[in-house]
């Protein structure tokens, strides 16, 4: 339905993409993936006109209407309901009932419907921004990073939303697990180059990984076979009888293509300091109540015992209390009844978004890390800015003119430099990539301490999580448990159609749900069935890498015995040699067409099977 070709951009001295070309189908929702800075951001105001690429050609059919949610905030009406009814088409402009809809399964009360848009907070203002996208019914619906200001609830529902979305959807979100379980393709700009992969993340990801990998083996091989090309042509140019012999060489390493090794790309790699804690439990929080003056109280009556190396996610809809709760543990807050303590030798690390503000714009990275903590020394502030992707004079860049990204990551190399046994994280992926989200929960894992975080990541609560805390029905509550053991409990009891769009499989005649031992068992058959379908290709691909390593040997065993028949002057031997040499570089590309092809079933295979069980885990869900 819409076509890019040739595509080129650049802001200063810095490329973003160079000919990319791509075609968003019919009905497609696909994933936009990339780091930071890469040029995201900047496809999706190309494709609304909003910029320009340097060169390249978007096709974009007559009539054909794009949405795309915009931060920036400009509102006309005086009411929430009003606002929203500004999105609907020409002739829908009274059907109120959709908008309300919308505006509820994003998290608006109906009281809320009837207040001047320009008293929500930010995050619900550019909700309402969104609402107004979603009620227009554009043939493209363009959402960038559309989680950060949405509660799990919300998030849950706006997923049901776009699966049930009967036009192009294109996609920008940190949230791996949002994605995945969305998108029909995956596109992603990679190395200034975009890809489009039908499947989800893991497999766009997988499918890089192997053709970098098949990229350095050839390069590789490529750069042994030149090197033994060019000693021989340098070692026997001189010897007449041999002319034809090197004339040959000389040919082949002309046509021999020039392979660079991949540039390496800067990726987040950290851990936090942790420091010694001898007792049981960090943190008490007995019987405590807060309200803000103007609210009614947000927690009532709520106990918690933190032992040392829990795992502790608070979840919920937002304005319930979470990130007050946060506040709290963190001493920030007075308390109206009860009290949080501390035990001896706990020292805690505090990380949210809001305090990007208190980032002084006149100092530039390095001194604000080395500003939370005085002990570290330039090396080490510096090793901390390295870490956090700031490496060499980017370290020196002011904070004024960085991203919410790279503020972000600011704050996270402030709290590297701080020693501590219990973190308090609230809401730390907002504004950070895919890959960055990764190494993120990779240091958590890894935390020798306690975790307390407030978060909307599904990934994150299915891989860390033992402990919830719940804001659900009016009260906050200790989970005991994992978030899939909570979902199965009885999860989000207020994330029911009504909320919202009904998707279009849930309004026809509900099929009996398999019972778990079905499921099981339907698991266990196609995983069997995978390992027979896939073994033999994984077999195979190990016996052609064997072949090819026993080959590039022999080449070099004959390539000895050549030199020593030339100084012989073995003519007959030397065309033997020769010829048995040839033969086996002949072989030794055979077998990495035979490779790369193995390569190519076994993924394709390997996402069906994927696929297939995929859609068996969803049913259980």
């Amino acid at each position: 339905m819409i076509s890019a070709d040739n595509l080129i951009k650049s802001f200063a001295d810095q490329l973003l993409f160079d000919g990319i070309s791509f075609k968003i189908n019919s009905r497609e929702r696909v994933g936009l993936v990339g780091r930071n800075g890469h040029g995201k951001t900047t496809l999706f105001r190309i494709l609304v006109g909003e910029a320009h690429p340097d060169s390249g050609v978007i096709v974009i059919p007559s009539g054909y209407r794009i949405g795309y949610v915009h931060q920036e905030i400009e509102f006309m009406e005086t009411t929430v309901l009003k606002e929203g009814m500004r999105g609907l088409p020409e002739n829908e402009r009274t059907h109120h009932w959709k908008v309300e809809k919308i505006l509820s399964g994003l998290g608006f009360s109906d009281q809320d419907f009837h207040r001047s848009p320009h008293e929500f907070s930010g995050g619900f203002q550019v909700r309402l921004n969104l609402a107004k996208v979603l009620v227009s019914d554009p043939d493209l619906l363009l959402l960038d990073e559309p989680t950060n200001y949405l509660d799990i609830a919300s998030i849950r529902w706006i997923e049901r939303f776009l699966l049930s979305w009967p036009h192009e959807v294109m996609l920008i979100t940190h949230d791996r697990t949002f994605m995945d379980r969305i998108v029909t393709h995956v596109m992603g700009i990679h190395r200034r180059k975009l890809r489009k992969v039908k499947g989800d993340t893991e497999k766009y990801y997988s499918q890089i990984a192997d053709e970098e990998e098949i990229y350095e083996k050839t390069r590789k091989n490529d750069a042994r076979r030149q090197k033994d090309t060019e000693l021989f042509i340098s070692r026997f140019r001189a010897k007449a009888r041999l002319a034809n012999l090197v004339q040959s060489r000389i040919k082949t390493l002309q046509k021999m293509q020039k392979r660079n090794p991949l540039e390496k790309i800067k990726t987040l790699d950290f851990s936090f300091s942790s420091k010694p804690f001898k007792g049981k439990y960090v943190l008490h929080a007995q019987n405590v109540s807060f309200g803000y003056p103007t609210t009614a109280p947000l927690i009532r009556n709520f106990s918690l015992s933190v032992g040392a190396h829990d795992r502790i996610f608070v979840v919920g809809r937002n304005g319930k209390g979470k990130t007050t709760l946060l506040k709290i543990l963190a001493g920030l807050l007075a308390l109206h009844e009860g009290e949080t303590i501390l035990s001896p030798g706990a020292a805690t690390g505090y990380f949210e978004q809001t305090n990007t503000k208190n980032l002084n714009n006149n100092k530039t990275v390095e001194e604000e890390i080395l500003s939370a903590q005085s002990s570290h020394d330039r090396q080490q502030a510096r090793n901390i800015c390295g870490a956090m992707m700031f490496e060499s004079d980017s370290a020196l860049k002011k904070i004024e003119i960085l991203s919410g990204g790279e503020k972000s990551r600011v704050l996270l190399g402030q709290l590297l430099v701080t020693p501590c046994n219990l973190l308090l994280l609230d809401e730390p992926t907002n504004h950070l990539d895919m890959e960055s989200c990764d190494a993120l929960l990779a240091a958590l894992d890894s935390f020798d301490g306690a975790v307390i975080m407030v978060t909307h990541n599904e990934m994150y609560l299915h891989a860390l999580a033992e402990r919830l805390v719940v804001f659900q029905d009016d009260r906050v509550y200790p989970f005991e448990g994992t978030y899939q053991q909570f979902l199965e409990a009885g999860g989000w009891r207020d994330e029911e159609p009504t909320l919202g769009v009904t998707p279009k499989s849930e309004t026809t005649k509900r099929v009996e749900k398999p019972t778990k031992k079905d499921m099981r068992r339907r698991r266990s058959d196609i995983i069997s069935e995978r390992s027979k379908a896939l073994r033999p290709l994984e077999l195979r691909m190990v016996q052609t890498e064997n072949e090819i390593e026993t080959n590039e040997r022999e080449i070099a065993s004959l390539t000895e015995a050549l030199e020593k028949a030339l100084t012989r002057k073995d003519a007959l031997e030397i065309v033997e040699l020769s010829q048995s040499i040839h033969n086996r570089q002949k072989l030794i590309e055979c077998l990495f067409q035979e490779l790369e092809s193995l390569m190519e079933t076994l993924e394709n295979k390997r996402a069906r099977f994927d696929q297939r069980l995929k859609e068996c885990e969803s049913q259980n869900v």
